[in-house]
């Protein structure tokens, strides 16, 4: 299925979860922010929100710094 993730399009498996996707690009466990068609994803739900085809993600990390 194609999807656009932060404005970039991207191939991905049928059926893949939030969680599956933040795994497979080495984002599991950091501090972050997932959009899924313009809708916050809360953290809790990461690993049941199933992405479809055509779907917009925007995903931010936390950055520290002072």
């Amino acid at each position: 299925m194609q999807i656009v993730l932060n404005g970039e399009s991207r191939q991905l498996a049928a059926g893949q979860t939030v969680a599956a996707l933040l795994d497979e690009l080495g984002y599991a466990g950091k501090r972050l922010a997932v959009e899924r068609n313009g809708d916050i994803v809360p953290k809790s739900q990461h690993g049941v929100t199933a992405i479809q085809d055509g779907d917009q993600l925007e995903i931010v990390v936390a950055v520290g710094g002072g």
